[in-house]
C-alpha cells in the first residue's frame, strides 16, 4: 500500500523538516507485520512528495496473528486484501514512522508545527463497504474536515469486468492545513473506512480516539459512525466515548452562555433589539419566497417560533452546537404537544457550522442572527465555507452588532462588547467590506439593511446583510 504527501507550498522541501525524513535518503523501518519504506520522488522548492511504501508479510501475517477472531474474518485465509489495502495496519505504520510530525513536534523548524501548507495526499487503495461509485461514505468522513476529495472507483478485477465493482478506491485528498492536522485525521479515519482493525479494541482505544479527536471529532457530523467503526461496535467502549464527546461538547458553548446572554439583553432591552432584529429576519425571508429555511445557531428557539407563526415556510430547521440548547428550544417549541402536521415542519439540528454538513442542503434560505461575532478568525472562515460554498441557500440573512453604537447604550462601559463572548464588534465599514468580499468569492449578491433605530450619526443598533445567490 502507498500513501504520497505533497507539500506544493513556498520552501516545499520543510515537509522533511516536519516529518523528520531527509529528502536525500531512502529509509526502511521494521514493523511486527513487514517493512515501511519512506522516499522522495521529488524534492524542490516548489513541490516535495514524501512516500510511505508498506510492504506486509500476508503469509506471516496470517501465521503470526494476535488479533481478533471469528468467522469470515479478513485474515481467516492466507489469499486476502491486507498487504495491498490502506488499514489500521497503515495507522500504525503512520504512529510509528512520522510519530513526530503526527504529535506536532520539530525541533529544527518549530514554526513550521502550526502553519498551514497546501498538502495533497494519495491512498492507493482504500477499502470502503458501504461506500457507492463516487465514494460517498469517503466524502462524509473527509469533506467537513475541509478536504476537496477525489475518488477512483477500482473493479473487482479488471480481467473480469462482469463481477462489478469491488469496495477499492483511490483517494485524492487536498487541502491548507498543518501537518499535523492532516496526518491525526488520516490516523484515525483510514480504519474507519475499512471498518476493520488487526488489533484488540479495549477502553485504550477510547482515550487514544478522544485524544486525536480533539478539536474535531465532537463537531462533525459522521461522528457516531466514526466512534461506531473505530471501536469496532463495541457498544460500552462506543457509548462512553460519544458520552465524552457529547460533555466536551458542551463545555465552551454553555459555560456562563446564559448568563452572558442575560447580560446582552439587558443592555439591549430599553430598545427591544432582539424582537427587531427577529421582525426584520422574518420580513427578509419572507420576501424571498423561501419555503424551506434554516435558522443557523439557533440558540433556545426564539426566532424558529416566530418562524413557525409564518404559514409561508413549510420547513423550519434549527442547528445548534449546543445540546442543552438545543433542548430549551425543544421545550420552547412545544414539540411534544404539536399536532402531527405541525410536528412535521420542524426539525432541530445538532451539529456545528465549522463543518460541511449534507442535512444542511436543499433549503431556500438561511439565517444567522447574532452568530458571527461569536467566532474567531478560523472558525468563520471555516463558517464561511461550509454556508456560503457547500450548503449554498439562494438567499443568507444574516446579522451582527454594529459597534458603533455602543456609545448610544447607558449601561455598556466604554470599549467594552455587548456579549462576554464575543469575538469582536464590527464597525458598519468593516461589515460591509467582509460582506461584500464574501458575496463576490462565493456568487451572491448582498444589500445591507439598518435594524433599530438609524442614528444620523452612528447607524442602526444592528446591521444585517441579505446575500443572494446570483
Amino acid at each position: 500500500m502507498l500513501l504520497t504527501i505533497t507539500n506544493s507550498s513556498p520552501q516545499a522541501t520543510d515537509l522533511g523538516y516536519l516529518l523528520h525524513k531527509h529528502p536525500d535518503k531512502v529509509q526502511a523501518f521494521s514493523l511486527s507485520y513487514g517493512k515501511a519504506h519512506v522516499f522522495y520522488p521529488e524534492s524542490s522548492s516548489d513541490r516535495c512528495t514524501a512516500c510511505l511504501l508498506l510492504d506486509i508479510d500476508p503469509v506471516g501475517l496470517v501465521r503470526n496473528r494476535r488479533g481478533p477472531s471469528g468467522e469470515g474474518r479478513s485474515l481467516d485465509q492466507y489469499v486476502n486484501d491486507r498487504p495491498y489495502v490502506a488499514s489500521s495496519f497503515l495507522s500504525v505504520a503512520l504512529a510509528k514512522v512520522y510519530g513526530s510530525a503526527l504529535s506536532g513536534r520539530c525541533n529544527d523548524k518549530p514554526q513550521l508545527i502550526s502553519t498551514p501548507l497546501d498538502l495533497t495526499v494519495t491512498v492507493d487503495v482504500v477499502p470502503c463497504r458501504g461506500a457507492n461509485d463516487d465514494g460517498q461514505v469517503i466524502r462524509e468522513l473527509f469533506e467537513p474536515l475541509d478536504y476537496t476529495v477525489e475518488t477512483v472507483h477500482h473493479p473487482l478485477d479488471e480481467k473480469f469486468l462482469q463481477w462489478g465493482e469491488g469496495p477499492y478506491f483511490s483517494v485524492t485528498l487536498r487541502a491548507r492545513k498543518p501537518l499535523s492536522e492532516m496526518l491525526t485525521h488520516l490516523y484515525v479515519l483510514l480504519p474507519v473506512l475499512d471498518n476493520d482493525k488487526h488489533y484488540w479494541v479495549d477502553k485504550d482505544e477510547v482515550e487514544k480516539l478522544l485524544a486525536r479527536g480533539e478539536g474535531w471529532l465532537q463537531g462533525h457530523p459522521a461522528k457516531e459512525l466514526i466512534t461506531n467503526r473505530y471501536l469496532r461496535y463495541q457498544r460500552s467502549l462506543t457509548r462512553d466515548a460519544l458520552a465524552r464527546l457529547t460533555t466536551e461538547e458542551q463545555v465552551d458553548p454553555d459555560a456562563d452562555a446564559e448568563a452572558h446572554d442575560e447580560q446582552e439583553e439587558a443592555i439591549e432591552s430599553p430598545l427591544s433589539l432582539n424582537d427587531q432584529r427577529h421582525a426584520a429576519v422574518v420580513a427578509a425571508l419572507k420576501a424571498s419566497g423561501a419555503k424551506r429555511v434554516l435558522d443557523l445557531g439557533c440558540a433556545q428557539g426564539k426566532l424558529l417560533r416566530r418562524l413557525l407563526d409564518e404559514r409561508q415556510f413549510e420547513l423550519v430547521a434549527g442547528m445548534d452546537v449546543s445540546l442543552r440548547a438545543l433542548e430549551h428550544a425543544e421545550r420552547r417549541l412545544k414539540l411534544d404537544r404539536l399536532p402531527d402536521r405541525q410536528r412535521q415542519r420542524v426539525q432541530l439540528l445538532h451539529g456545528s457550522l465549522m463543518y460541511r454538513d449534507q442535512r444542511l442542503n436543499g433549503f431556500d434560505a438561511a439565517c444567522l442572527v447574532e452568530v458571527i461575532e461569536h467566532l474567531d478568525p478560523p472558525r468563520l472562515a471555516a463558517m464561511e465555507r461550509a454556508v456560503f460554498e457547500f450548503a449554498k441557500s439562494p438567499t443568507v440573512v444574516l446579522t451582527t452588532p454594529n459597534v458603533e453604537y455602543n456609545v448610544r447604550f447607558e449601561t455598556l462601559p466604554a470599549g467594552q462588547y455587548r456579549h462576554r463572548d464575543h469575538r469582536f464588534e464590527w464597525t458598519r465599514e468593516q461589515f460591509q467590506s467582509w460582506a461584500t468580499e464574501l458575496a463576490e468569492r462565493f456568487g451572491y449578491t448582498v444589500r445591507f439593511l439598518p435594524v433599530g433605530d438609524n442614528d444620523a450619526e452612528v447607524g442602526s443598533p444592528t446591521q444585517m446583510g441579505v446575500f443572494e445567490h446570483a
